[in-house]
């Protein structure tokens, strides 16, 4: 007979279940390994989910609320483009400097055996930010504040990329040792002065009037 986990338990086993998958890959990750540090039995584990497939996806569907949420108090429909834009840099390199594990795992799931579920993970984890940044650039473009008659669709899968390639470079060895080339230690530890350069660089990017 096993004690049903409750929430904290859930969540210690998810996040250690991310930082194994984020360290080992999904074919080298070991649920026993993960019972372990999780203080559990690989038993129990296997009365929530079928297989460790069936737990890794878990814990990416885990760490996309983490996501939803950041975007979610970071994004106000009733701000400013620029304003917006800083809110959202400013708490996507929070989350990637304090989740590392998640960004970790995302930058896994493009390779190696993750590849499996590329189609099936790319709709679950994009369509979420797909839509909030398209109706982002929709407003400023509708309120006159971005010049040009660039696709919002575009200007959002561009902007996806841009901070794809911040949060990795906050969390993976070799984005944050290339991020260390390009600016200097200096500036790639100044979070403010990242939150501002990528800002301004994608304001100017869309042409987005002085002020928006």
């Amino acid at each position: 007979m096993y004690r049903k986990m409750d929430e904290a338990a859930m969540v210690q086993l998810l996040e250690t279940g991310i930082e194994e998958f984020s360290n080992a890959g999904l074919d080298r990750a070991n649920i026993n390994t993960i019972a372990k540090k999780a203080g559990m039995s690989v038993g129990v584990i296997y009365k929530y989910y079928q297989d460790k497939d069936a737990f890794f996806l878990a814990c990416v569907r885990y760490s996309l609320q983490t996501l939803d949420e950041v975007l979610s108090s970071a994004i106000d429909k009733q701000q400013s483009l620029r304003e917006n834009l800083t809110r959202v840099v400013r708490a996507l390199l929070q989350h990637a400097k304090e989740h590392r594990n998640i960004n970790v795992m995302y930058n896994e799931i493009t390779s190696g055996s993750c590849r499996k579920y590329a189609a099936q993970l790319a709709e679950e984890i994009e369509a979420r930010t797909a839509l909030l940044y398209q109706e982002l650039f929709e407003n400023a473009i509708s309120e006159g504040h971005v010049e040009g008659d660039i696709d919002p669709r575009l200007l959002a899968f561009f902007l996806d990329n841009l901070l794809m390639m911040l949060q990795f470079s906050c969390s993976c060895d070799y984005y944050r040792a290339r991020m260390n080339i390009f600016c200097g230690e200096d500036v790639s530890t100044d979070d403010e002065a990242i939150v501002y350069g990528m800002t301004e660089f994608i304001l100017r990017g869309v042409g987005g009037k002085h002020g928006v």
